[in-house]
């Protein structure tokens, strides 16, 4: 089976473009040959997906195909590949109808576990509710584990993993707030016209996140 996971977040800003475009490169600096997807009908992350990993970025969405037709694009363009990259969009269950479209549904669809990567820069054990909702609020979407960002101090990534311990949680990662890794916003998606340092992130990936281990969630 190839190891495969979808990169999700409980809101929009969490950093999951940057957590996902630099597992990707990281993946495919490691040798791995890496399938990069997009949850919806986003055309602007799929480029610099195809442009880290050298092969195209698949869009998969519910809205405008089958579940069925989902299934068969995540099947036939992993082809020769090591690793199976998803990432979502918006917040995680943010669908055109509630939780239809969503994230979470191309993760049920797939039956895939979910990385939620989680903005911890104001915040320390009050993400114990917000994680218990995002873990137990659907069944059958699995949380295998939580990458936090922004982390701030040693004291900070502390708290978080004793977060993740209570709540039985696998503390993925805890990246640093790093300025040079900070996208601004614009409309229809983050600027990219000045991209970080991919190198910078890749190391900060290396030290920081269990990107081995992600490699056996699925």
């Amino acid at each position: 089976m190839i190891p495969s996971f979808l990169i999700s977040a409980p809101t929009s800003g969490a950093g999951k473009t940057t957590l996902a475009r630099g597992l990707m490169a990281l993946y495919t600096a490691q040798g791995y040959r890496v399938q990069p997807y997009k949850c919806g009908p986003d055309y602007i992350d799929t480029k610099f997906h195809t442009a880290v990993c050298g092969r195209p970025s698949i869009n998969l969405d519910t809205f405008m195909a089958t579940p069925q037709h989902v299934r068969e694009l995540f099947d036939r363009y992993a082809g020769d590949a090591d690793v199976r990259l998803v990432e979502g969009m918006m917040g995680l269950f943010d669908g055109y109808d509630r939780d239809r479209g969503s994230s979470a549904e191309i993760a049920r669809v797939l039956d895939i576990p979910v990385v939620l990567v989680v903005d911890a820069r104001s915040a320390a054990y009050s993400m114990a509710p917000l994680l218990m909702g995002f873990i137990h609020f659907r069944p059958d979407v699995r949380i295998a584990g939580v990458i936090f960002n922004r982390v701030g101090s040693e004291r900070h990534r502390a708290m978080l993993r004793q977060v993740c311990d209570d709540l039985r949680v696998a503390c993925l990662g805890c990246l640093p707030k790093r300025a040079e890794l900070e996208q601004g916003s614009r409309y229809l998606g983050l600027d990219f016209s000045q991209q970080p340092e991919t190198q910078l992130l890749v190391e900060l990936l290396e030290q920081h996140v269990q990107w081995q281990h992600l490699l056996e969630l699925s």
